[in-house]
């Protein structure tokens, strides 16, 4: 595992933390890591990112510790890692490839795979002549007069044009599917809580603790990619919808930001977004504005000022790794900021935390009354089954008979939502 540290660029995270991140990402699909090293990079080599000296001394390694495979955490253009394949006669895969890799093994729906094979071959088509040197030959064209015909590479090349073309029309079908959905939910009676963060910040064992489910929840990297619902109640909420997301992580390739976008508009249709955070992790910071930074691309938060057009709620999570005196000053500084402090696994703050996310839900609820006739039992129905009934009292007659004055509790959305049920 090699973790470039390239003078010219900025790193939300210093190498030594980059460099845990990309072991935990080869860990996340089996691979044991025999050797991994941190080089400083004063110039990059256009050839192979790496000096000469630094690439023989890699050469060493690979030999010494047998290595089959070398892993650099950073983004290497085709010719680099051909060149550093040829160097180093052994199988080079940048941070890119190794979080394909694991997302190609961990998707589990029919979307997710499509999501997955659309970025593999956007990666991939650039890299075919690194990986093939058989498709530089030509195919004769058709009679004889065909001319040279096209070389197998460009085949290759369109056939994966023809497949990307396919699949982002399919994914383009699912997107409509899902907003489609999200429409539904919305004209339905219940609110939406996404659970966002950081990969392997716990937000499914958050999840499974709130919902009885059982969705993978592991300390991985990535454990989760396709999004999960399920409904919950809370204090005071009859029923909410709560939907696990796939984590985010720094420097996400860019073919899977646009592959993964269906996915993660899951989060713009939310009524609350509850933003988990390793507080155990020493980089806790950098993770916030990842996560802030993808918020900001989807439109949910305004990158200049900050501000979120969905209410945020952060959820300090993993308090049972931090020492006593930590876990009280951060109690403070949650205070102050209006976090939630809890732990996933132990199950502390859980009860607490669902308090403050019903608060959330139902503190713009306002007290409205509505005569209606005694007769219209369906919408009397869906007052006393969505609101909080504070008063019901006769109003006298009307042109369809008896009427009755109802007072209740509801919030905008619900209010829109009975507004809708008498059109």
């Amino acid at each position: 595992m090699l973790c470039p540290d390239i003078r010219a660029l900025r790193y939300d995270l210093d190498a030594a933390e980059r460099l845990a991140e990309a072991e935990g990402l080869a860990a996340a699909i089996g691979l044991a890591i025999v050797h991994s090293a941190i080089l400083p990079v004063r110039q990059m080599q256009p050839n192979t990112l790496f000096g000469s000296g630094q690439v023989e001394n890699i050469a060493v390694w690979c030999e010494q510790y047998e290595a089959e495979l070398v892993i650099v955490d950073g983004a290497l253009t085709p010719i680099q890692q051909r060149n550093l394949e040829d160097r180093l006669r052994r199988k080079v895969i940048d941070r890119t490839g190794l979080i394909l890799e694991i997302f190609g093994e961990r998707a589990a729906t029919a979307e997710g795979r499509l999501q997955v094979e659309l970025a593999h071959l956007d990666y991939q088509q650039s890299r075919l002549v690194r990986s093939w040197t058989h498709l530089e030959r030509q195919r004769g064209g058709f009679g004889f007069l065909g001319g040279p015909g096209e070389t197998q590479i460009e085949a290759d090349r369109r056939m994966i044009r023809q497949r990307m073309a396919r699949l982002r029309r399919e994914l383009e079908q699912v997107r409509k599917t899902r907003t489609l959905h999200r429409e539904r939910r919305g004209r339905a009676p219940w609110p939406v809580i996404a659970l966002v963060g950081y990969t392997n910040a716990g937000k499914s064992t958050l999840f499974n603790r709130l919902t009885g489910a059982e969705v993978m929840a592991e300390d991985l990297l990535f454990a989760t990619l396709d999004p999960t619902m399920r409904a919950i109640s809370l204090p005071g909420v009859e029923k909410a919808i709560l939907s696990d997301t796939v984590g985010f992580i720094s420097d996400l390739p860019t073919q899977l930001v646009a592959a993964f976008r269906a996915t993660l508009e899951e989060v713009t249709g939310a009524d609350l977004i509850c933003h988990v955070r390793d507080m155990a992790n020493p980089s806790h910071a950098a993770q916030k504005k990842q996560v802030m930074d993808v918020l900001g691309d989807l439109g949910v938060v305004d990158p200049d000022t900050g501000e979120s057009s969905i209410p945020i709620l952060e959820v300090w999570n993993k308090c049972d790794l931090l020492a006593p005196e930590m876990l009280e000053e951060m109690r403070e500084s949650a205070d102050v900021q209006g976090a939630a402090i809890l732990s996933a696994v132990t199950g502390a703050g859980v009860a607490a935390l669902e308090d403050r996310i019903a608060a959330l839900l139902t503190g713009t609820a306002r007290e409205v009354s509505f005569v209606l006739p005694l007769s219209d039992g369906r919408r009397m129905a869906w007052l006393h089954a969505h609101g909080d009934v504070l008063a019901e009292e006769d109003a006298g007659e009307g042109d369809e008979g008896p009427l009755r004055r109802v007072t209740v509790r509801l919030n905008p959305k619900e209010l829109g939502q009975f507004v809708t049920l008498g059109q």
